[in-house]
Formats: C-alpha cells, structure tokens, sequence
C-alpha cells in the first residue's frame, strides 16, 4: 500500500493526501490497475507508474491550480493497468482548465486520441480497454469543477453521513434513464448491492443507449437525460463545497462487497475530527484490518481533500 501525504503544497486551503493498495482478501488481485494524480498549486505531481508512485513537475502550470483525479482500469478487460496510465500522462499534459466547457472539451479529446492509440498495434486487446475517471479541477479562488465517467465516485463525508456526489455509469443507471427503475429500485442496485457492470467508461466508450451497444464517444449524464431524483447530480459540473466536510474520490473496490451501504457508513466515524491524511489513513487500516462481509478482491485507491475558505479556521 502506498500513502501519499507529504511533498505536495496545496497552500493554506486546500489539505489533500492519495493512498493506493492492490487489495486484500484470500485471493487479491495480481496487479493494481488502479492510479490517481494529484497535481498541487506549484506544480508538482504524484501518480502511480509500474504500480509505484513516481513525482515529476509540471511545465507551465499556473500558481495555485490543483488537479485531483481518482482511475479504476477494467480490470476484466485488455490493458486495464495501462489504460488508466495512459490517461493520467494525458492529464498531465492538459493545460489547466479554469470553466466547466474547457474542461470537458480537453478530456473528451483525450478520450478519443486515447481511444484511437489503443486500436493500434501492439496494444489491441481481445476487449476494448477502459478506465474510470473522477476527477475535480480546483483553479485558485474557485469552487472545484467535477468531470465524471464510470463507476468511480466522489463522496462528501459531513454530518455523519457519507453522500455520494456523482452518478454510477451501470445498468442500472441505463435503466433508470429509460424509466424502468425507480429511485428505490435504482439506490437498491446501485448503493445496495454489489454488481461489476460498467456502461460507460474512459477510453472504452459508452453502451447508455436504447441497444446498450458500444459506442465510441463519452455520453455526459446530466438534468437533460436522467431521471429527476439523480438530475442534481450531473457528471460535469461546478461543485459547491463544505469547509466543515470530508471529500473522497475512491474507486469501486472499497464498497465491493455484500453490504456496500454498511462499508460506506463506516467513513464518518473514521473520520470524525481527523485531518485529510488521518482521515485517509484511517479508512484504509479499518479496511485492511476488518475487510466487509462478503468482500470481493479488487484494488483500492482514494483521494481525501479537505477546503478551507480564507479567512476560516481549523
């Protein structure tokens, strides 16, 4: 397991710290395809390469600017390691978007030239590759910007509960989008229960449609086109954020598992009066030390920030 908590300078509103680990359980996973890339307001960058961290600066990256990006690589999938690694040299080359537009225009682009590069020899795979990717986009004096594709999630951890603030791109959100779940039927599969399906993802594509076929561009999710209890939540979007709360950006494999809804409320507690880095810390070794009932191996990485406005304490 790695912990990233040091050597990054998010300056005085903005504490963040990334932990990554292959997993645990009887039967863990042969390789972490998981990564994640925090950028910080100098410039300086940390992600997983071969499955380790590795730094490097960031060329022109204007001052106080903060990337944080959490990735899932289909692992059920050809290349799913190295499609999420490709993705985050892609986002380490995209310049610092400050409007929601920008932003979604630069990384629907990178998902098509990434796209293209794995239909080329030698990286064809018998299955297309993918990844998730949540990220958030924080420019120095704005509220965070959220880009969202997959199964990934951001959740906010505040007044005891853990809410999650993004939209799963699974069946079941498909059958919600096309009325044939409800939102209790739709929290049930989703948050309830523990089902390994994506519908859309980074680099793969989408299957959102009527004929849940494979579609090569990204499908934003959005008031436009899902059902009124998720229209809230749309995947690219201005976020307003707490300075009394917690933000997670973590990937699947932490509520994989026979009662996602239990492992999930156990964050609160964990975190309960703790720094970014204790609080991350701490619902790594709860996890490692008392993995969930009827947990299903798969890797784990998760990024914990927590914003102070100026002028704010603690």
């Amino acid at each position: 397991m790695y912990l990233i908590k040091d050597g990054l300078d998010f300056g005085p509103w903005l504490a963040a710290a990334a932990g990554s680990s292959i997993g645990a359980g009887p039967t863990p996973r042969r390789e972490n395809q998981d990564n994640f890339l925090l950028i910080d307001g100098s410039g300086n960058a940390v992600y997983l390469s071969q499955q380790a961290p590795l730094r490097c600066q960031v060329a022109n990256w204007p001052a106080g600017h903060v990337r944080a990006a959490v990735l899932d690589g289909m692992g059920g999938h050809g290349h799913g390691r190295e499609a999420a690694e490709a993705a985050v040299q892609g986002l380490l080359q995209l310049p610092a978007c400050r409007d929601c537009a920008t932003l979604a225009t630069g990384l629907d682009g990178l998902h098509t030239r990434l796209q293209t590069s794995f239909e080329l020899p030698p990286l064809v795979a018998a299955r297309p590759p993918g990844t998730t990717l949540t990220l958030l986009e924080i420019a120095p004096g704005q509220a965070p910007l959220l880009y969202h594709v997959g199964d990934s999630r951001l959740y906010e951890i505040a007044d005891g509960t853990a809410s999650s603030l993004t939209v799963d791109h699974v069946p079941a959100t498909v059958h919600a989008m096309h009325g044939r779940l409800n939102e209790a039927q739709w929290r049930l599969r989703v948050h309830g229960e523990h089902h390994p399906q994506i519908s859309q993802a980074f680099i793969l594509g989408n299957a959102i449609g009527d004929t849940q076929q494979l579609d090569k561009p990204l499908q934003a999710l959005d008031a436009g086109n899902l059902p009124p209890f998720l229209a809230h939540l749309a995947d690219r979007r201005v976020l307003q954020v707490r300075s009394d709360a917690l933000y997670l950006l973590a990937s699947d494999g932490f509520w994989a598992c026979a009662d996602p809804q239990a492992a999930v409320g156990r964050w609160p507690g964990l975190c309960a009066g703790k720094t970014a880095a204790q609080a991350l810390a701490a619902i790594f070794d709860d996890f490692l030390a008392r993995p969930p009932l009827g947990m299903h191996s798969d890797n784990l990485t998760m990024l914990a920030l927590r914003f102070t406005p100026p002028g704010a304490t603690g």
